[in-house]
């Protein structure tokens, strides 16, 4: 009896011996973590990383209204708060992840003791039983693989895992002192990679469900909860079976702990997965030209104020308005489907890239072709001149190849097809494409309101708002006229259309042809003249103003592009883009002041600090009266006859003042459209990417036909939507009585003294 009781007491002795030690090593080890004796150990999350932990979020864009237009992310990630959650994620996770999460403080000692049996009684794989919070540290705190908190023996290999566990404990330790329960449940939630570039809970919602976190059902809160455990193995687009095992796997465990009924577990794991699976992309959604050309914008004032565009949780607030963009880009897609049609049927099998005289350009494939990176790579594996680059080229393959569809589910769009086709073709099948640019702006406050740069962003990235500038033909002669107007001409000046012979400086002869003969030889006045776009006038307008004194007016209107000092200024030769274009005409509408156009107005950081707010620039370039009689000369385009602009649908026009510009370059490459408003001005340019791609006719190849449709679509569903604000009204008149008339019947008479009282005194009018 003696011999036992001394044996059981050594044992006793033994195993307290045994505890006490390991204690105290285990007191020493979270000493020595926490000081990191020796850089033994690696640092550890200091108070203030516990307090504000650091998180990727993407920096996210917004339209007028604060809705949201799109983000500029590396991990693509919102966060939310907890009421935000709902029950269904929360039930899901704590059932899945810590069914005793509200019991402990960190740790779960019951699921420690049962992991530990399990893994060294029973020999079986329960990993380290890891509470929401353990979780947590660790997705916050990269401590095996961040070289601050690596110590010089995380090199022991086993050593390294029980020091890096203590870490985690330690760390939800602290998290709980620092952060209530529901704070540390939404944390968690937010820090998550849900597969697919998608973290955080709400932009899982979003792109797996089209809904927020608190909408989700019960199957779908489980199929998040469930990814979170392993995103490859069950990554829902690329193994949905998994996805769906692992969901029910979490249902099932909502039954066993009482969130859910037995009948409900039911329902739901018999469901499909009903994924609604739309990713964010630049190249989705609304406003993704704009979009990429912000970005270039924020990436330089981001550099210039050391923040990372990407993952710093920026707030951009822009001005662009969702319905008058909605709008806008349903209006270019109609059209172009329209327009595209009818490029396609005028050429029908025949190529349309042509020179000046119409003829076909011999080679200019395969010369666009070698430009490409697809050629110089086959150049790279098969040499230079190579048959084998040409063989490659011509042979069809399975690729997928953009084409109109006017049956797409969300009206007419450019949607991709999987197609047999060779290189070569699919150059050709793009190179066909028209494109256009569309932008309009309230020229009262210089905000834009709708931004359209092409026709797919994803097939085509070219912006043609701001990034691209062409010839805008006729739409620069308001400039023009502006300047008359400003030096003192009057609306109703006359002149006669006629030949012109200007000799230049090189001893050539320019002469200017009208777009038809039509006015050959016909008086009228400037307003009839610019609303007809009579070439001839122009020209003579300009040798009257002198070059100088037009390239200056243009400057004061905001236009920056090269203006070559020629003859041919007046028929818009020198390119420009659309943004200049919007500016310029919105300055006569707004009583002559410049203000130049703006797109974001404030960005804020993650907390709603505002880091920058912007005002425009404004400067008065015109007075009020010139700058009402140019809304009164672009006017004559709609009332005018012959004005170019007469065709508008008559309900834009009724009980409503709306001025307007066509414009069309030589050879029928570009055509363009200004329009104006008192509350909207917007251009329009549609061509081709290279001005070899053009109509042979100006039946179809004009302003009027190609461009001005995309305006009158978009003021159409303006006017007859009831909840936009921009209705229709009338011009600002100036404050002061107008010192000319408007009525301009004294064109009619023969009375030199009366049309002398139109002209200003100018030096130097040439003679032609």
């Amino acid at each position: 009896m003696n011999k036992k009781r001394t044996w059981l007491g050594w044992i006793l002795r033994f195993v307290w011996v045994g505890f006490l030690v390991g204690l105290t090593t285990l007191l020493v080890l979270i000493l020595g973590i926490d000081g990191n004796w020796g850089g033994l150990f690696g640092e550890m999350p200091g108070l203030r990383e516990l307090e504000r932990p650091e998180e990727s979020v993407a920096s996210e864009v917004y339209y007028s209204d604060g809705t949201p237009m799109g983000k500029f992310f590396q991990e693509n990630r919102i966060p939310v708060f907890y009421e935000d959650l709902g029950d269904n994620l929360v039930n899901a996770l704590v059932a899945t992840e810590d069914i005793r999460y509200y019991n402990h403080s960190g740790i779960d000692f019951r699921g420690v003791m049962r992991s530990l049996f399990l893994s060294v009684v029973l020999r079986k794989d329960a990993g380290f039983a890891s509470t929401v919070s353990q979780q947590l540290a660790r997705n916050l705190f990269e401590m095996r693989y961040d070289d601050r908190f690596t110590g010089s023996l995380y090199k022991v290999p086993v050593l390294s895992s029980f020091i890096i566990k203590l870490k985690e404990w330690m760390v939800a330790i602290k998290l709980e002192r620092s952060y209530t329960k529901e704070e540390i449940l939404y944390m968690f939630l937010n820090t998550l990679s849900y597969s697919n570039n998608v973290f955080g809970v709400k932009v899982a919602a979003n792109t797996y469900f089209n809904k927020e976190p608190h909408e989700l059902d019960i199957h779908e809160a489980a199929l998040l909860v469930g990814v979170i455990n392993n995103q490859t193995l069950f990554n829902p687009i690329r193994r949905p079976e998994n996805a769906l095992n692992r969901r029910n796997r979490v249902i099932s465990q909502m039954e066993k702990y009482g969130f859910i009924s037995e009948e409900q577990k039911t329902f739901y794991t018999a469901k499909e997965l009903d994924i609604n699976y739309e990713p964010d992309s630049h190249n989705q959604g609304t406003a993704t030209y704009f979009r990429t050309e912000i970005r270039k914008e924020l990436r330089q004032w981001a550099a210039e104020n050391e923040i990372n565009l990407y993952n710093s949780g920026l707030r951009i607030y822009t001005t662009l308005n969702p319905t008058l963009q909605r709008y806008a880009e349903r209006a270019v897609r109609d059209h172009m489907k329209y327009i595209q049609d009818l490029f396609d049927e005028h050429w029908k099998d025949r190529d349309p890239w042509t020179d000046g005289s119409f003829r076909a350009i011999d080679g200019y494939a395969d010369r666009v072709m070698r430009r490409t990176a697809r050629y110089k790579q086959l150049e790279e594996r098969y040499g230079k001149g190579s048959d084998s680059i040409n063989i490659v080229l011509n042979t069809p393959r399975k690729m997928r190849v953009h084409f109109w569809d006017e049956n797409a589910t969300d009206g007419i769009k450019m949607i991709p097809r999987e197609v047999e086709m060779s290189s070569m073709d699919s150059l050709k099948h793009y190179q066909k494409f028209l494109h256009a640019g569309f932008m309009v702006m309230d020229p009262r406050s210089g905000e834009i309101k709708a931004w359209v740069g092409g026709v797919n962003h994803s097939a085509f990235q070219y912006d043609h708002v701001r990034q691209g500038k062409n010839q805008p033909g006729s739409t620069f002669k308001p400039i023009l006229y502006a300047t008359a107007i400003d030096l003192g001409y009057s609306p109703c000046y006359p002149l006669t259309d006629t030949e012109l012979a200007i000799k230049l400086p090189n001893g050539d002869v320019y002469s200017p042809n009208n777009s038809t003969s039509t006015y050959d030889d016909q008086r009228m006045t400037i307003r009839q003249a610019m609303a007809r776009s009579v070439n001839r006038i122009a020209v003579m307008m300009l040798q009257e103003l002198q070059t100088d004194n037009v390239i200056g007016m243009a400057r004061r209107l905001g236009i920056k592009s090269d203006l070559l000092p020629v003859p041919s200024l007046a028929l818009g030769t020198s390119d420009v883009s659309i943004y200049e274009m919007v500016a310029a005409y919105s300055t006569f509408v707004n009583k002559g002041t410049y203000t130049e156009p703006i797109y974001i107005t404030r960005i804020e950081d993650k907390n709603g600090t505002v880091l920058m707010e912007r005002v425009p620039r404004r400067e008065d370039v015109l007075s009020e009266e010139v700058a009402y009689l140019m809304t009164y000369m672009l006017r004559g385009a709609t009332e005018e006859s012959g004005g170019t602009a007469t065709g508008l649908h008559p309900d834009l026009l009724r009980d409503n003042e709306m001025g307007g510009k066509t414009g069309t370059t030589s050879n029928y490459a570009d055509g363009w459209f200004m329009g104006i408003t008192h509350n909207l001005v917007g251009g329009v340019w549609v061509g081709g990417d290279a001005n070899n791609l053009r109509f042979r006719t100006i039946r179809y190849g004009q302003g009027a036909v190609m461009a001005m449709p995309i305006w009158e679509k978009f003021m159409l569903q303006v006017y007859r939507d009831p909840n936009v604000a921009y209705k229709k009204g009338s011009f600002p008149k100036p404050r002061r009585p107008l010192t000319v008339t408007l009525d301009c019947s004294v064109y009619e008479t023969n009375d030199s003294t009366q049309v002398d009282t139109l002209l200003p005194e100018l030096p130097g009018a040439p003679e032609y």
